[in-house]
């Protein structure tokens, strides 16, 4: 049989309600034998039949209860997904090998925006910081019955106290973006749906060490399980970067699941669908309208994804660190970069189009001009600190111009010793140094030192982020190459 035609390539405007994905020729065949496998499903009659049993086999909750004043319909489809930190499910040796322990807060660990564009051929996915400073609107306490007026909060705790129905009330307030749908995992589904695929793939320039979840992953390429997963994604001390470390983590994670549902023949194989798609709804809550239709619709859209044409971007933020009186150290969001992000979805835009690619330096959140360091050579290699020196200063970050030897010469791994008062500088600095270390200092001022170890190979562009910019990535920038 001769090959289907190739479409003319039709050029992409800036506003594209419906944009178009160029396809290979090897597309047009995975497309060919998707479609001759939902055929077959069809032609079996058991397609449509089985997404309605697993369908019925969702917990339901209804978290748009008596919401008035909502905000316009946009463009799309809009899920909020939601991760709590249930584990009643949770074996003991699980606990254990996974260090759930402790009672948990029945909060959200995890809250991300899924928007899937009108085509079906595009998913943006906007990660919400759990610490983000957020106001609740007036609610009733789920527990106490008590009437509470409009507070500040952690966006995390509105899930304690009012379930999914203030959850979605305070993220539509935040973002003024509706939500279609509502989607909430906890620990065991997370788990058991990584395990049915066989495990998913992540990548990791530099190990990842973390007491608390117990993750513990040298350099490299790796297949997590269900549990070596749900450490990686809950990890937010193996490195500075804290909970922002955490949720570029996690989007790596979705990339890489993906990457694997699309490529590995998974939406293909009508059993192993059933099997995935069973273990993921057979322990979600979900809205009652989130049903047959819709899931017939995700089949669709997950056939026409790929890694490059899904996107991953978080809130940006303003101030990190922002005290708020009986709340805590709380993530301030960039009102006016957030509402160009917020209204693009509403738009049914792709976030990649409001971001600048004039340059392909690494985006980091404090200017090289603007972070002092004082260079260190950790080895026996005569000039490697003048070489280091040199190489950051060429980019732009403001040396002292005098490099000095370590007080050990037999350093492997380059370091960046800094205070913890300027973590933001030091993340800064290590991205330029691609695999360097972050060792805390504290006291030791605003000079951040730079150790350099055996493995230094060179120093890479970095920039802040310009104004008005999202930083955005798509599936193929952050999965496995």
């Amino acid at each position: 049989m001769p090959a289907p035609p190739r479409r003319p390539a039709r050029p992409r405007p800036f506003r594209s309600r419906r944009p178009r994905v160029r396809r290979s020729r090897s597309g047009w065949a995975v497309r060919a034998v998707t479609t001759l496998s939902v055929m077959v499903l069809a032609s079996a009659g058991i397609g449509h039949a089985m997404l309605t049993s697993l369908s019925k086999d969702i917990a339901r909750v209804d978290p748009f209860k008596d919401m008035k004043s909502r905000p316009k319909p946009g463009h799309g489809m809009n899920i909020l997904l939601v991760g709590t930190d249930g584990r009643d499910q949770v074996t003991a040796d699980e606990r254990r090998r996974y260090r759930l322990g402790g009672a948990p807060c029945h909060c959200t660990d995890t809250m991300m925006i899924v928007h899937i564009s009108e085509d079906r051929e595009r998913a943006s996915v906007v990660s919400l910081p759990r610490d983000s400073y957020a106001e609740t609107p007036a609610h009733t306490d789920r527990v106490t019955g008590e009437r509470h007026d409009s507070h500040p909060i952690k966006l995390n705790a509105a899930y304690a106290e009012g379930g999914p129905q203030l959850t979605v009330r305070t993220v539509e307030h935040m973002t003024k973006v509706k939500i279609d749908h509502y989607l909430e995992v906890d620990f065991i589904s997370f788990m058991k749906t990584v395990d049915v695929l066989g495990g998913v793939e992540i990548c990791t320039v530099h190990p990842l060490k973390d007491p608390y979840t117990g993750l513990d992953l040298p350099a490299g390429a790796h297949r997590l399980n269900g549990g070596q997963a749900l450490q990686y994604v809950r990890s937010r001390h193996a490195d500075s970067s804290s909970d922002l470390g955490r949720m570029q983590r996690q989007q790596r994670f979705l990339a890489s699941l993906v990457e694997y549902a699309t490529s590995s023949g998974v939406l293909l194989n009508p059993m192993k669908f059933r099997d995935v798609t069973g273990a993921v709804l057979g322990s979600v809550r979900a809205d009652e309208g989130f049903g047959t239709r819709e899931l017939l619709d995700l089949g669709r859209a997950m056939r026409t994804f790929s890694p490059a044409s899904s996107e991953f971007t978080t809130v940006p933020i303003e101030q990190m660190g922002y005290a708020v009186k009986g709340v805590g150290s709380t993530l301030k969001w960039d009102e006016t970069r957030s509402a160009r992000l917020f209204q693009a979805l509403r738009d049914d835009e792709p976030l990649a189009s409001h971001r600048t690619r004039r340059s392909r330096a690494v985006r980091v959140e404090v200017a090289p001009e603007q972070i002092h360091v004082q260079v260190e050579n950790g080895t026996t290699v005569d000039g490697l600190g003048k070489r280091v020196d040199d190489l950051l200063a060429a980019v732009g970050f403001r040396t002292t111009g005098v490099p000095v030897n370590a007080s050990s010469p037999a350093v492997e791994r380059t370091t960046v010793v800094y205070d913890p008062r300027w973590d933001r500088s030091a993340r800064s600095l290590a991205a330029a140094l691609p695999g360097a270390e972050l060792r805390e200092a504290p006291g030791q001022g605003p000079v951040l030192r730079v150790v350099a170890g055996t493995d230094f190979k060179s120093v890479r562009k970095v920039r802040a982020a310009d104004e008005g910019e999202l930083s955005v990535v798509t599936g193929d920038e952050v999965s496995c190459p």
